[in-house]
């Protein structure tokens, strides 16, 4: 019979916690033997504990999760470790993978995704964006495209703030605008006064070379 599968988890949250113990049965091969509720005990378990998978969440206490996983890979670089988090950006995925992480599971997504996660690493792949990934190269390479592309900022704007924006850079009047949008004339103009209230412009003319400056539109 394999021995299970050695897990510390760390999370401020002991909810979170709770809930991942038990999703990890040791009649599925797993075992968990700590837990942390901030980064310096999350160093402390792994060191003292040598597991063979870190549950760490990114946002912790007293010390970051990234800034812990340093501490850890320093001391412990045989532990795969996989990152808890709500959301995390496309550049703090990089970050994370260089510095050692073996993968991100969403907890949004951990009853579905976690038992296969932690598998997948332990046979030496990785788990980005939920799902096996085993060419880590060809992954960063991707993730650097999406980091590079300019993020599009819209300023609070709804998306039919962005099309009435975008028919005024077109020179529409609020006439043209209703009957595009089967709106009424009076509708058009408290979109207007919203757009304006949140790019901080005051007439039609500023609005449209806002826009163009600010990519609030896509080019023709």
């Amino acid at each position: 019979m394999e021995r299970p599968i050695r897990i510390v988890v760390a999370d401020d949250h002991p909810v979170v916690r709770i809930g991942v113990g038990n999703m990890l049965s040791p009649d599925d091969g797993f075992e968990l033997v700590g837990e942390a509720s901030d980064g310096d005990e999350a160093i402390t378990q792994t060191l003292e504990l040598q597991p063979d998978i870190l549950l760490l969440d990114l946002q912790m206490p007293r010390l970051p999760g990234l800034e812990a996983m340093r501490a850890i890979m320093n001391g412990t670089p045989t532990v795969k470790i996989l990152l808890l988090t709500s959301t995390i950006t496309t550049q703090q995925i990089i970050e994370a993978l260089h510095i050692g992480a073996r993968g991100i599971v969403l907890k949004d997504a951990l009853a579905g995704h976690l038992q296969t996660a932690i598998r997948t690493v332990i046979n030496g792949d990785y788990w980005i964006g939920g799902k096996r990934v085993i060419n880590l190269m060809s992954a960063l390479h991707d993730l650097m495209q999406q980091a590079a592309a300019p993020q599009r900022k819209t300023y609070g704007l709804t998306p039919r703030e962005l099309e009435v924006v975008g028919a005024i850079v077109e020179g529409c009047s609020n006439r043209d605008i209703a009957k595009q949008f089967s709106l009424s004339e009076e509708t058009v103009k408290r979109h207007l006064s919203n757009i304006f209230d949140k790019t901080g412009v005051s007439t039609r003319l500023e609005l449209a070379l806002f826009a163009i400056a600010h990519h609030l539109v896509e080019p023709q």
